[in-house]
């Protein structure tokens, strides 16, 4: 399985969005700093993720959610979580 995943920052609040196929690995990578793009957003909380049959499936996931479209569903499917929280702020990687 492959997956797409939205991170959010306990330090500033917002989301990343990426794709990989070893989910449990990806988030200890993102929590242990050595993700560049997240390194200084530490800790990140995984939110939403999405199981794919294949790479190429991921990676078309992850770029749909990162586009205009892709995140007002993001923030249809989140919004209960949303709604209690400040900053829904959705941010594009």
């Amino acid at each position: 399985m492959k997956y797409a995943y939205v991170l959010r920052s306990e330090r500033d609040r917002r989301f990343y969005i990426g794709s990989t196929g070893d989910l449990r690995e990806r988030l200890r990578q993102h929590n242990a700093g050595q993700v560049r793009s997240t390194t200084y957003r530490r800790p990140l909380v995984l939110v939403y993720y999405e199981a794919c049959s294949s790479a190429e499936g991921a990676y078309r996931r992850e770029r749909y959610l990162k586009s205009g479209q892709g995140g007002r569903y993001l923030k249809q499917r989140l919004a209960s979580w949303l709604s209690k929280t400040k900053n829904s702020t959705l941010e594009r990687h």
